[in-house]
């Protein structure tokens, strides 16, 4: 089976971060964080389990690498999704569209967040893995800032009920994110239809 990679800018031509990082989701996203072994990591990506921590100072540091990449991606595809959209109801649907066009991999990072988003609650000892946390616990208020400034908008242009628009971007994201605990790809039901389904609930809830 190949590895797929999560490469970043900084990942030089020899690195094997990013095919650690492709194998931990593989394995995290189908049998689960604590049930994966660090040493099913390295075999998987060819290394010796040594070589592991040249990269990740545990399997910890390493899973909270995956969220905030996660994290991240999901930040950068709702603002390239809602950039130019000519009103507030088309951000919408373009944000939860954005959501749901992801491949596999993108699939089992966002199950893998879901599983251990409560790791993001308590301080960790170790600075690197706490620097990660941190970061995550950052693009989490992003992105609910992100929902909750489309949803103002569309409030102060007459497009949206006027609510909370904090209490409401959480109740659409809640809504968005719970998909990630039972889909699978190659399931009964495709996330285009998923996408369709999430959608028209979300355009109903904030409608005047």
């Amino acid at each position: 089976m190949g590895v797929e990679t999560l490469r970043e800018a900084d990942d030089g031509p020899r690195s094997k971060r990013a095919a650690i990082l492709g194998a931990a989701v593989e394995h995290f996203g189908e049998v689960g964080f604590e049930a994966t072994k660090w040493s099913e990591i390295a075999k998987h990506v060819g290394i010796g389990q040594t070589a592991l921590y040249h990269y990740f100072e545990s399997k910890a540091h390493c899973l909270l690498t995956v969220m905030r990449i996660g994290l991240h991606n999901s930040d950068e595809a709702f603002r390239a999704a809602t950039a130019d959209a000519p009103s507030a109801h088309e951000a919408l649907r373009r944000a939860v569209r954005s959501a749901y066009e992801i491949s596999d991999l993108e699939v089992r990072q966002n199950r893998i967040l879901q599983a251990n988003i409560a790791l993001l609650v308590s301080e960790r000892s170790s600075e690197r893995e706490e620097a990660e946390r941190l970061a995550c616990r950052e693009l989490v208020a992003r992105i609910e800032r992100n929902w909750t400034e489309l949803l103002r908008q569309g409030m102060d242009s007459g497009e949206f009920a006027r609510r909370d628009p904090q209490l409401l971007a959480r109740t659409l994201l809640g809504t968005i994110v719970a998909v990630w605990r039972w889909y699978r790809p190659g399931g009964e039901t495709g996330l285009e239809a998923i996408c369709e389904l999430v959608t028209h609930c979300c355009v109903r809830i904030v409608t005047p």
